[in-house]
């Protein structure tokens, strides 16, 4: 009897066959990694798709300063386990330098300035396609992405100058200065993540499971308590309170949020998530709160 192949196995293969895809086709790939979940499930079939060699590509972070110490403790672990090479392209460098600038304000986040660093060490090594965790569930301008999805000379992306991906082909022509995102997470939901992760017993960050942080709330989100999120003197809605928590996603600690939960293995979050009707970006991301297309903004703009 033929093996029917499971509808994760279906999309591990499809991701597997666009990885390696890249590999034969560009001179300079590299793998951008946040040390979120979708990040972890993109660089474990990175290396399933490479065995038996080691990463023939290089993993980049962008390191906005205002990272969660669990996710960095992570990476770290990662980058020494699959002894990859690690890009770390640093926020709080250009700001040192002048080459961007902070917002004076209380509650600024770093977020959006990631985008001229990641532009940076992009155009620095002269990446040509560099792969990203985006779902396109995630958020809706992540929905108009293609797998292959070109950023011209600037790093900027053009939703109408996107090529068709018709029948799983792929156009990887580019000129001189352009480059690649490619998405090969881009048909799995944050339900298939969490299956998956489930199935492959693939580690995390502590921080996705439930545990025990001093928050407040601000604009019916739940923030930490930490060095750059602290609760404004004053104002009553925003006294801290301990309770248990996890995070769907990880990003700046200044614009990234909790949930309650208490949901401590990937089978529990699993039906938790099986019930969700919000995406992760769009419940607990505050940059994504600015405006109806303040994603799609920031990704013309040349973010990820």
């Amino acid at each position: 009897m033929a093996h029917r192949l499971s509808h994760l196995d279906t999309l591990a293969s499809e991701a597997i066959h666009i990885i390696r895809e890249v590999v034969a086709e560009f001179e300079r790939p590299a793998l951008l990694f946040s040390g979120g979940k979708d990040s972890a499930v993109l660089l474990h079939l990175a290396a399933k798709a490479c065995r038996p060699q080691r990463l023939p590509f290089p993993i980049v972070h962008v390191d906005t300063g205002h990272n969660f110490p669990e996710v960095l403790e992570y990476r770290d672990q990662q980058v020494n386990k699959l002894e990859v090479r690690l890009v770390v392209g640093s926020v709080q460098e250009d700001i040192d330098r002048g080459s961007i600038v902070e917002q004076p304000v209380p509650g600024a986040t770093r977020n959006r300035l990631q985008t001229f660093t990641l532009l940076r060490v992009l155009e620095e090594n002269r990446y040509d396609a560099v792969f990203g965790g985006g779902r396109r569930d995630e958020e809706k301008a992540r929905a108009k992405e293609r797998v292959f999805s070109l950023r011209d000379e600037f790093g900027q992306w053009d939703p109408r100058a996107q090529r068709p991906e018709l029948w799983d082909l792929y156009n990887t022509r580019h000129r001189p200065g352009e480059h690649f995102r490619v998405f090969p997470l881009s048909n799995w939901t944050e339900l298939d993540i969490w299956q998956y992760i489930d199935e492959q017993d693939l580690e995390l960050p502590q921080i996705y499971f439930a545990h025990r942080r001093t928050v407040f709330r601000r604009t019916g989100m739940l923030l930490a308590v930490g060095p750059w999120t602290q609760p404004r003197a004053g104002v009553a809605s925003e006294q801290p309170f301990e309770t248990t928590v996890r995070y769907r996603t990880v990003g700046d600690m200044t614009c990234t949020a909790a949930v309650e939960s208490t949901a401590s293995t990937p089978a529990e979050i699993i039906v938790e998530t099986a019930v969700t009707r919000v995406s992760e970006r769009g419940a607990t991301r505050a940059d994504d709160r600015f405006s109806d297309a303040a994603m799609e903004d920031r990704k013309r703009e040349g973010y990820f």
